[in-house]
């Protein structure tokens, strides 16, 4: 069962805090009055945790391409991988990073 977030609109001592938690079913219809001193309430939106990759290493693993400009038109693959050129010379397409081994439907 989801846990939501809640907030009374009114200012109130409810013991449950403001802003609080309630668990329940994601086909319940949301609260309109708090459970346990019954005055007005809305939902709000929680905050998330999101876990992006940090590393180069972990861009890799996943499967990312991450180029680095060293000159103009001149790029380093730093998540080459296989028989990938470390240097991506945009004048020089034979040495574009392999994306179409990567890329899938």
């Amino acid at each position: 069962m989801p846990v939501y977030e809640y907030e009374h609109t009114e200012s109130s001592q409810c013991p449950l805090g403001d802003p609080f938690e309630w668990r329940q079913p994601m086909s319940a219809p949301r609260l309109t009055a708090c459970p346990t001193c019954g005055r007005p309430v809305k939902r709000v939106v929680s905050l998330v945790a999101v876990s992006t990759p940090k590393t180069d290493s972990d861009l890799k693993s996943l499967g990312f391409t991450k180029l680095v400009r060293r000159d103009k038109g001149v790029y380093e693959n730093v998540t080459a991988t296989g028989g990938e050129s470390r240097i991506w010379e945009v004048s020089k397409p034979e040495t574009m990073p392999h994306l179409h081994k990567k890329i899938g439907d």
